[in-house]
């Protein structure tokens, strides 16, 4: 249902888990255990939800509801956390040298990129390409 708004919420480099194969009981359990807030458009969910946190995403465009979660938590964008979690995974990035990854990126990445990022959990590998700009100025233009 907010899948693009978690992968976001992860480019921003927020803590986002996302499942949408998963029940509202076990979302609920999930939220308590790990104490999580819930970011739903499921008005029936917020009403049931026995936990401290829960938020109803009311707007339907993205950017709108990125505005939405970070007035509710309070926070502005922090460029230094940008692009710091697996956009696949969650897991935090960790800097990894050149020479290590040289066989797993293309040739002209290796050659036209010097700095690496691999995600430990699924093991992803992220460089700063033309999306890094694309993402600053989607948020410039639209936050």
């Amino acid at each position: 249902m907010l899948g693009s708004l978690a992968r976001w919420l992860r480019i921003l480099g927020y803590d986002t888990a996302y499942d949408n194969r998963i029940e509202d009981d076990e979302i609920i359990e999930r939220c308590r255990l790990e104490g999580r807030v819930a970011l739903t458009r499921d008005r029936r969910l917020t009403q049931r939800f026995r936990l401290r946190g829960c938020l109803l995403i009311e707007r339907e465009e993205l950017f709108e509801q990125l505005r939405e979660v970070l007035e509710a938590i309070g926070h502005e964008i922090d460029l230094n956390r940008l692009l710091s979690r697996c956009l696949e995974c969650n897991s935090l990035l960790e800097s990894v040298d050149k020479a290590r990854i040289r066989r797993q990126v293309p040739a002209y990445v290796c050659k036209t990129q010097s700095h690496f990022k691999r995600c430990p959990g699924c093991q992803r590998i992220y460089w700063g390409g033309t999306h890094r700009l694309n993402i600053y100025q989607r948020l410039k233009t639209r936050l």
